[in-house]
């Protein structure tokens, strides 16, 4: 129960981090794969979600959100559900097998990779696109140009 435990640490670390997984075996990756194949966008839309929710949390971002109890309760049993279907139903055989092979570190590569799909579904919105650009108007071009034109 303990292995299982600190797998579920690592998928949560995993869901929550962009960072390029390392070098995996094909246990992990036939994982990665069944997760891909078997996660909605609506899925995936969640998991960004409950990501939100959860560093909405953090005492000098609290006042950006209004994020309530019921919200995170919400998501918690969202989350909790998608990943009991995963790891116990759809993705069982490459879970289990992932888990001999690879340890707790198969399942942070498969949820990272997962989390990055998650992202990406949301910086498809040209909504979320064009928020993230809003800053650029902000910018000293003539600073900017001075560095990069080699003045």
């Amino acid at each position: 129960m303990k292995t299982f435990l600190t797998a579920l640490t690592a998928i949560v670390i995993g869901s929550t981090t962009l960072a390029s997984p390392a070098i995996a075996g094909p246990s992990t990756d036939a994982l990665t794969a069944c997760l891909a194949d078997n996660t909605t966008g609506r899925d995936r839309k969640d998991m960004a979600r409950w990501v939100f929710v959860g560093m909405s949390s953090h005492p000098e971002i609290q006042n950006l959100s209004n994020v309530t109890d019921a919200n995170r309760d919400e998501l918690d049993k969202l989350l909790a559900t998608m990943l009991t279907r995963l790891m116990t139903d759809t993705c069982r055989t490459e879970a289990k097998a992932a888990m001999e092979k690879d340890g707790s570190q198969a399942f942070q590569n498969a949820f990272g990779t997962i989390g990055k799909l998650a992202m990406q579904e949301l910086m498809s919105n040209p909504e979320v696109n064009a928020s993230f650009s809003r800053f650029a108007k902000y910018i000293d071009q003539k600073k900017m140009n001075a560095v990069f034109a080699g003045k």
